[in-house]
């Protein structure tokens, strides 16, 4: 085997060992501030310590594990109310400014890719009792993702980076699947249209709009549970 084979089956290795950690994140099989023993891992999993081990250090970058001194990897804890007040604030921020400035410069073609992430999270299972949910969360990603690399704006876009993890551990943990679908949908498209407008100052708006009202049901579903 050469060694660009073989650094290519780590790298298939390491994609696999992550995406089934995901799987069991999503699942509840691996639960908040679980101890993540590596040597487990691989045995479970089949596979030798080396994936494993990348795969927690690609995870460690997203916030859904954290690495301890001496201690190794554990599940991240559940986000608290301020956790979730704080990045819903800061995306409320970051994210318009991305807005405004994709509206003005992005291709058509970018437009019909965030039509076509809407149309996923219309139509992809994603009730609130309906656990495999990673589906819809990932077309919701998208959509704000390709308008923040639309923006083609270096720092704006290393903000956006620091918070994902934050993201992605809140809706892992947020134990009720996805509960406002409908609503999510109609101001997605309320900022698309918009932005195929050429409308930069109601797009901006309008995404800031978006996650407020995220905030905003967030924290009355995080009342309920509580």
């Amino acid at each position: 085997m050469t060694d660009q084979q073989d650094a290519s089956l780590r790298t298939s290795l390491s994609d696999r060992v992550y995406d089934a950690l995901i799987d069991q994140l999503m699942d509840g099989v691996l639960h908040p501030e679980q101890q993540l023993g590596i040597d487990a891992l691989a045995r479970t999993l089949e596979v030798s310590q080396t994936p494993v081990r990348e795969a927690l250090a690609r995870l460690e970058s997203t916030g859904l594990v954290r690495r301890e001194a001496l201690r190794g990897y554990r599940v991240a804890p559940l986000s608290t109310d301020r956790e979730l007040d704080d990045l819903m604030t800061a995306r409320a921020v970051v994210e318009p400014a991305c807005t405004w400035h994709a509206t003005l410069q992005a291709p058509e073609a970018t437009f019909d890719l965030l039509a076509t992430s809407v149309e996923a999270m219309r139509t992809i299972p994603h009730g609130p009792d309906d656990h495999d949910v990673r589906a819809y969360w990932q077309a919701d990603e998208r959509f704000h993702q390709l308008i923040v690399d639309a923006a083609d704006n270096g720092f704006l876009r290393d903000a956006h980076r620091a918070m994902g993890g934050t993201v992605q551990r809140f809706r892992l943990f947020s134990e009720r699947g996805v509960t406002d679908a409908d609503a999510a949908v109609h101001e997605h498209t309320a900022v698309l249209d918009a932005m195929r407008r050429r409308d930069a100052d109601g797009a901006e708006e309008a995404m800031r709009r978006h996650l407020l009202a995220v905030k905003a049901r967030a924290r009355r579903d995080r009342q309920t549970l509580s």
